[in-house]
């Protein structure tokens, strides 16, 4: 995007693109956001919003940041990631200056604190512009349950929008912000990325904090990303993960790493669209694309322990947990709530104890069919939704409507999992249509990087490891081991998916002490060189090498996969520092040849090629 477009009020740029702009001089936070506030009342979709910061009050904040950027330059960017990027939150997520009403005006209260994640992202640059409209205490699908007005599709207002994170969602499909925070208990920070044609992250339960998030269901809920772009919500992800010792949810996520050596994907053995054959058209056609690619694995699963186990969720105890959350305004103030919403929080009233215990025995049980059918697949993929209701279709079917639309999302949370939704090829009748990638917990990374390997296949390009997401890994949350590496594990060669699909991460190229020599060893498949320490009197040299950062508990896996004559062993780092690295056993080196003299395995492969 160029800066004319933006001037022109093209839809808000994405995070990188806008970046550019500042980089360049091309464009001034102020003046960003007297675009975005001209935008807002061009689009003229006041159902949106239910609160915003006021304008004069917006713009001293971006004035602000214009002087950061004179007196800072370039620096201030990668200093604040979020430098600049207007950004909005659903309603029942607290905001210092902004009441807090979870979609109920009579509930309304005044926060003393913003929500952690809000906090986060501010300290990063990014500006808040308002509060959004949400299906009333993030009780729904669908995005009509609010006193503030049904939020319609932002690509054809007489289709739902989806919810609960209603407004979130078509604030960024419209592009009035550049991205955007939902909620996500049963699938609201899924179901409105993919009816309106955006990306929707559901991270891991606890990754992202909930202190500040007025709960739906406690337990379950998790805070989720509304973004145009993969890489936008993966850049707002590593701002606002991170562990809440304020959060009694909040926890220490291990993260899985990403694939090098194409995906593994389970599809539901029985797809279930309730008649929209405009929608079941799409997610085939989108198959298809990515069968032709040939970078990918497809595999199909029984459907039906995801399916029992969504419907847990409204026809079970948990419903229980929504009246917790509500708790003494429900009892005194019934009647100031949204009727449908009312009434599916009443329900709450009908279990016991013994219910909710046999609801988490069953639940038990479902989860580990689950497991056990997704053994040995990266990810299952699924439509984001089956249909794509009107709001006509709302008014004669409130409820049936919601649990259509639930049918692949309610589940996630339930099994804790992590899911991605990305615009999938749009419907025959050119409405959009998602489709989500549902990862066992920690997956976050891994997710990112292949939901943005598939979209690069659906638009036809050679999907490649996304090296934008790998390289931006969120930070461990466990003990690691450094690892050096010489040969067929560097950067690029064959075996380095030993290293990536187990989490590490290249932390840099450097040098041995000079007190070593390289082999090339002979016979090896794939080739590989052999690294051996001189005996004193030995003239030795400085051998290139990678040092990685590899989780502790993938560690011995990775040692029971080293064949001889290799070995783990210590090295000796130019800087003086010992590293656990390959080396290698010396009757290995009587046929081998010496490479010493090239100074590294990589060298040696470029003089052997020419």
């Amino acid at each position: 995007m160029t800066k004319h477009d933006f001037l022109l009020g093209a839809a808000l740029p994405t995070l990188a693109n806008l970046h550019q702009l500042y980089a360049r001089g091309a464009l001034l936070p102020s003046r960003c956001i007297e675009l975005v506030l001209a935008r807002i009342l061009a689009v003229d979709r006041p159902e949106v919003w239910i609160s915003r910061i006021d304008g004069e009050q917006l713009l001293q904040q971006a004035r602000r940041l214009d002087r950061l950027l004179q007196q800072e330059g370039v620096a201030v960017l990668a200093r604040m990631p979020l430098f600049g990027v207007p950004f909005a939150i659903k309603d029942n997520i607290d905001a210092l200056g902004l009441p807090t009403t979870a979609g109920c005006p009579a509930f309304a209260f005044e926060p003393t604190r913003s929500a952690t994640v809000v906090e986060k992202l501010q300290a990063a640059g990014a500006l808040l512009i308002g509060k959004t409209n949400l299906d009333q205490f993030a009780t729904g699908l669908v995005g009509t349950r609010s006193p503030y007005g049904a939020v319609r599709n932002a690509i054809d207002p007489a289709y739902v929008s989806g919810g609960s994170s209603s407004g979130s969602a078509v604030a960024v499909a419209l592009g009035l912000v550049g991205f955007a925070l939902g909620t996500d208990t049963a699938g609201s920070g899924r179901v409105p990325a993919g009816l309106n044609g955006i990306v929707g992250l559901k991270p891991t339960r606890g990754l992202l904090s909930t202190r500040g998030v007025f709960p739906a269901c406690r337990t379950l809920d998790c805070v989720s990303i509304f973004a145009r772009t993969v890489a936008d919500a993966w850049q707002v992800t590593n701002v606002a993960a991170g562990y809440d010792a304020e959060d009694s949810y909040s926890r220490l996520v291990t993260m899985t790493g990403v694939r090098q050596r194409g995906y593994r994907i389970a599809i539901p053995a029985k797809l279930e669209f309730f008649g929209d054959a405009a929608a079941e058209q799409a997610f085939a056609a989108t198959l298809e694309r990515l069968r032709a690619q040939g970078n990918c694995q497809f595999g199909s699963v029984d459907y039906t322990p995801f399916a029992q186990a969504a419907a847990l969720l409204y026809q079970g105890p948990w419903v229980a947990e929504r009246l917790a959350a509500v708790g003494d305004f429900f009892a005194a103030r019934r009647d100031d709530m949204n009727p449908v919403v009312a009434g599916i929080i009443g329900q709450g009233e009908q279990y016991s104890a013994v219910d909710a215990f046999n609801g988490a025995y069953r639940l038990a049980e479902l989860r580990r069919q689950a497991e056990a059918e997704l053994a040995g697949y990266d990810f299952l993929l699924v439509p984001t939704t089956p249909t794509m209701p009107t709001l006509a279709d709302l008014e004669r079917e409130p409820v049936l409507a919601n649990s259509k639309l639930g049918y692949y999302t309610n589940f996630v949370n339930f099994f804790d999992m992590a899911a991605l939704s990305i615009p999938m090829l749009p419907r025959s009748d050119g409405l959009p249509a998602g489709i989500t990638l549902v990862g066992a917990c920690g997956t976050d990374l891994l997710l990112a990087s292949a939901a943005q390997d598939l979209q690069a296949m659906l638009e036809g390009e050679v999907a490649t490891p996304s090296a934008a997401i790998a390289l931006a890994p969120l930070p461990f949350n466990e003990p690691t081991v450094q690892l050096a590496v010489v040969g067929a594990h560097l950067q690029g060669q064959p075996l380095n998916w030993q290293l990536t699909e187990r989490g590490a991460r290249k932390m840099e190229t450097t040098r041995t002490a000079p007190r070593y020599r390289l082999y090339a060893l002979a016979g090896t498949m794939p080739a590989k060189p052999g690294l051996q320490r001189c005996k004193p009197g030995v003239d030795g040299v400085a051998i290139e090498i990678e040092i990685w950062e590899l989780p502790l508990r993938r560690f011995g896996e990775l040692v029971a996969e080293v064949p001889a004559p290799l070995a783990i062993g210590s090295l000796e780092v130019a800087d003086g520092r010992w590293v656990k690295g390959f080396v290698c056993e010396s009757f290995a080196l009587d046929d081998a040849q010496d490479i010493s003299d090239h100074g590294g395995w990589r060298s040696y492969l470029a003089q052997r090629s020419t």
